[in-house]
């Protein structure tokens, strides 16, 4: 499991269901409005910002996560890099599973932590 995999039980206990989106579908465009984090459960999602590709994310990765941090429009563009399956994380699922597993919150943080190192390197 690496730093950034998730814990699917988790998410299967607390009655999360999955979305399904085909290749090339936007999941979610920036400046929408953002009530929660996603985990790819299967494929893969590029993160955009305009025309920039800024990531490729995998399955067990997460993204959106800003979203339970402020409830600011979304910074980037997220859209299905393969046919992908992914599980939406509201706050109040997130809080949920933070009280469950607490090791649920600190991966969130590592993401946060490590994509503000990989910003900051790049300035």
């Amino acid at each position: 499991m690496s730093n950034d995999a998730v814990d699917f039980n988790l998410l299967a206990r607390s009655g999360v269901p999955a979305r399904s989106f085909k290749q090339g579908e936007v999941i979610f465009k920036q400046g929408d409005s953002a009530t929660e984090l996603y985990v790819i459960q299967s494929g893969r999602v590029g993160i955009q910002l305009g025309n920039r590709l800024l990531d490729t994310l995998e399955e067990h990765n997460i993204f959106g996560e800003m979203a339970l941090i402020d409830n600011s429009p979304r910074s980037a563009t997220a859209v299905a890099s393969t046919d992908v399956v992914l599980v939406p994380v509201s706050e109040k699922q997130f809080l949920f599973l933070v009280s469950q597993t607490p090791f649920f919150a600190l991966m969130v943080m590592r993401v946060l932590a490590r994509r503000l190192r990989a910003a900051n390197s790049v300035m």
